[in-house]
């Protein structure tokens, strides 16, 4: 059995008593950054040992994995934060049990977009997760695909780059599409500033962001 098992995006009370039971009871948690995870684990008192799992290795580290989990252990899948797969390691693990008949249970819980969605105040009815947009190849072609969007998009930016994402919003979406950017969400320093692209860009031009950030950006009007 393989467990994914979502975990706290900032406040570690946003935990469900069900994802503590699985990890003291699994035989082993593969964790995207152990030093990361085992704050979150001493915290709880979890003693399980941990095993890496990130972007850098889970292609070497499947085949193997899938032989343990084949064997009848028990192994849970955890990020550094939310849930497992979300533009986090896990996809090509669950694949491969899915692949090999090795029963998937991900357990509900934590994922940054969900709250930045419902906060912003723009429709949530039907949305398109992005994520993060392409670095240099290919982001002018997404952006100017996603143009024409008419659902609500979602967007996950680093710090240092959302000044320039929200540039190119303007430029390609048109500085009066309405924009929604939550920083640092379930932390002491939760904010989310709305308003125009061009209202957006302005505010952080003038203060630079910190930390985690989802940006929610309105589907063309139709």
């Amino acid at each position: 059995m393989l467990y994914l098992v979502p975990t706290p995006i900032g406040n570690l009370e946003d935990i469900t008593f069900r994802a503590l039971r699985i990890l003291k009871e699994v035989d082993c948690i593969l964790a995207e950054d152990t030093r990361t995870s085992g704050k979150l684990l001493k915290h709880y008192e979890i003693k399980t040992p941990m095993q890496s799992h990130h972007m850098h290795n889970e292609h070497k580290t499947v085949e193997q994995l899938i032989k343990r989990l084949q064997n009848g252990e028990k192994i849970a899948l955890i990020s550094d934060a939310g849930t497992p797969a979300i533009s986090d390691p896990g996809f090509l693990l669950t694949r491969a049990c899915v692949e090999n008949q090795i029963e998937v249970n991900c357990l509900p819980g934590a994922t940054a977009f969900v709250p930045a969605l419902v906060n912003s105040g723009l429709p949530n009815d039907k949305f398109v997760f992005e994520g993060f947009l392409p670095v240099k190849k290919g982001r002018q072609t997404r952006l100017k695909f996603l143009a024409e969007e008419t659902r609500t998009m979602i967007f996950y930016e680093s710090p240092h780059k959302l000044i320039k994402t929200l540039g190119h919003f303007c430029e390609y979406f048109g500085e009066e599409r309405p924009v929604s950017v939550s920083r640092e969400i379930t932390k002491l320093f939760e904010e989310t500033v709305r308003g125009t692209a061009k209202e957006v860009l302005d505010h952080y031009t003038n203060k630079p962001p910190k930390g985690e950030i989802v940006v929610i950006v309105g589907g063309l009007p139709s």
